[in-house]
């Protein structure tokens, strides 16, 4: 049995989110399943060791570096590449009418998809929740699990000389927009209150665009700069190992949320201005929301009202 998943969202945080689906199906046709996603998703820098997830297939409708399966002529090269594989079966997350069209030309015998023409006010949890019910007979409650080996963990214990009398500590200091990345000044005053009362060391997750440089040299130049280990010039594959081995993380609603949560870290999430969807669909998730705010959307812009005293409380939560 070869099956086939179809995820066209855009970031890490998106294909995340449907792991628990794609194990389901895994699980109950007994097959790792295969996955077509965007570049831009990174699912082959932290699936390659995820035993329910069989290949990697890319995407490439991008305009500025690659359209192969854009438009006409690349739908029927996409048609093509996935024939080569001999599906069986392909479900499909979107309710895209090309996609069912290209599963229609590819001779695959089930196609399972969202209802056509109905991408509106879909849900990114309950709409797969649902259809998958519906669909396949599977109730899916379980969080993401991204998998990884003791040996690459240990690999990263002796590189990075983490000890297991520090609290090592994972800070997602990135963040994909500006108005998802909460001051440095709030994640140094956590840092400060920590060492105050613990012996700790700060993994800073981050990229490479300039306005999270900044971020980044704000912790580098500042008194905490011996407790910070940076990993922006580490590939996501090569951050894994060392996520896996911290006790939990601070995130901004960035990728490094999705990850930590997924590979089995309690990860406390900092929602200013993203659906609070993002921030709280694993039980591995704490979300923390703006002083004042009940809930976060799109536009809240709050990142200055995260208190860091309430990161604070939630930390001591998790460690006690």
């Amino acid at each position: 049995m070869k099956i086939l998943a179809v995820q066209n969202r855009m970031g890490i945080g998106d294909t995340v989110i449907f792991l628990p689906f794609i194990k389901a199906v895994s699980k109950k046709f007994n097959t790792p399943i295969s996955l077509l996603v965007k570049e831009s998703s990174k699912a082959d820098q932290y699936l390659y060791q995820t035993e329910y997830i069989d290949k990697i297939i890319i995407l490439k409708r991008d305009k500025k570096t690659d359209y192969k399966h854009g438009g006409l002529l690349g739908s029927l090269s996409l048609i093509k590449d996935i024939r080569n594989y001999n599906f069986d079966k392909i479900i499909i997350f979107n309710s895209s009418l090309r996609y069912y069209l290209i599963a229609q030309l590819t001779g695959i015998s089930k196609i399972y998809q969202y209802p056509l023409f109905q991408k509106k006010r879909q849900h990114i949890i309950e709409t797969p929740r649902i259809f998958f019910q519906d669909k396949l007979s599977l109730n899916v409650q379980e969080d993401p699990e991204i998998q990884i080996d003791e040996e690459t963990i240990n690999q990263s214990i002796k590189k990075f000389n983490i000890k297991k009398d520090e609290i090592n500590i994972l800070l997602g200091i990135g963040g994909s927009g500006p108005t998802k990345r909460i001051p440095a000044d709030t994640f140094l005053n956590v840092i400060d209150k920590m060492l105050q009362t613990r012996k700790c060391k700060f993994f800073l997750a981050t990229g490479k665009s300039e306005e999270e440089q900044k971020i980044l040299n704000e912790f580098l130049q500042s008194r905490f700069k011996k407790y910070c280990v940076p990993m922006d010039d580490l590939s996501i594959k090569e951050t894994l190992p060392i996520i896996k081995i911290c006790n939990f993380s601070v995130c901004n609603d960035s990728s490094f949320s999705h990850l930590s949560a997924a590979l089995g870290v309690k990860t406390i999430t900092l929602m200013a201005d993203t659906p609070l969807i993002y921030g709280n669909y694993s039980s591995k998730m704490f979300p923390i929301l703006p002083d004042g705010e009940k809930s976060v959307t799109h536009n809240t812009l709050a990142k200055e009202k995260i208190n860091p005293n309430k990161i604070l409380e939630k930390i001591f939560e998790i460690i006690n």
